[in-house]
């Protein structure tokens, strides 16, 4: 039967549908609020931090982001932390959930194509953790202009602008991570455990072996060669590249994410902050890398789905 009109015909109302399911979740709400005290404690233990080691500091309202005590890491670690788990929360049963309540072929039998379908799920994803994301960091904003009674200047407000829109890219990694397994593996539980095993794998174990995988297949033992084969190893992990640019974004004296060269070393000493346009240029291919890399897995997850059998 020839399909008339759009392939994706109903995109509105899968979005809407599954970001109503992402809000009155139970599961969302709990890791939602988990995000939102760990931040106000580590934003209160930050700016205490801030208040002890009084100096002046061109930006100092973007170490809200990474000024950390002890017990307490900082924001940004708690976040390359919660962000992946609140993704995979969303996606690990977005399509094997509606195989397993048996709605995916009374879906599909509507006037909503796959395209449509798969689509939905995906941007209602991203939209919940982009607006999730949005008014955390509005609550760090806030709590810093209290704590600090110091406003930020236009290139801080820039820079946590960009932070923001780097961490919700890190976000839709993780999110189409997770719909990928969530179309491979009919089992819920089974799709979950997969995603968080290749999350830990990548967050914690990835850039401990990248060395030693750099040195078995390496064809030189020069050390320099070694140090960027390993580092570049070391970027198939999404956190590592997202840590790489928050490196470059939020501390502006940042001048290189590898090798440092003579050039680069100019007017270093004196702890002369890079531009906003440079630090950009920095990090910019970790940034688009991340994009790349939630754009690849949700094709790679559509393949596969475009291609699934649905049974009644």
């Amino acid at each position: 039967m020839r399909r008339e009109g759009s392939a994706l015909h109903g995109l509105g109302v899968v979005t809407l549908k599954e970001l109503a399911d992402h809000f009155t979740s139970a599961r969302v709400i709990v890791l939602q609020m988990l995000v939102v005290l760990i931040a106000v404690a580590t934003i209160y233990v930050a700016t205490e931090q801030i208040k002890d080691t009084t100096a002046e500091d061109q930006f100092l309202f973007l170490k809200l982001f990474t000024t950390s005590r002890e017990p307490l890491p900082s924001f940004v670690a708690f976040l390359s932390f919660l962000v992946p788990l609140i993704a995979i929360g969303l996606g690990f049963d977005a399509v094997n959930g509606e195989h397993n309540r048996r709605t995916l072929s009374r879906i599909l039998a509507q006037p909503i194509y796959r395209d449509a379908l798969l689509f939905g799920k995906f941007l209602a994803g991203v939209y919940t953790l982009a607006i999730s994301l949005i008014v955390l960091w509005l609550l760090v904003i806030g709590l810093g202009l209290i704590r600090l009674g110091i406003p930020p200047n236009t290139e801080e407000m820039a820079r946590a602008l960009i932070f923001l829109l780097v961490s919700i890219a890190y976000a839709g990694v993780w999110l189409a991570l997770a719909l990928l397994f969530s179309i491979i593996f009919r089992s819920a539980a089974t799709a979950a455990l997969v995603t968080l095993g290749l999350w830990l794998f990548l967050s914690l174990i990835w850039p401990t072996l990248a060395p030693l995988v750099a040195v078995s297949l390496a064809p030189t033992t020069d050390e320099e060669t070694l140090i960027l084969a390993a580092q570049y190893l070391s970027r198939l992990s999404p956190g590592t590249m997202f840590g790489e640019v928050v490196l470059a974004i939020l501390n502006p004296s940042t001048r290189s994410l590898g090798p440092i060269y003579l050039s680069q070393l100019q007017g270093a000493v004196m702890g002369a902050p890079l531009p906003l346009t440079e630090s950009l240029m920095i990090a910019w291919p970790q940034i688009v890398g991340l994009i790349a890399g939630s754009i690849l897995l949700f094709v790679v997850g559509y393949v596969v789905f475009q291609r699934q059998e649905v049974r009644a």
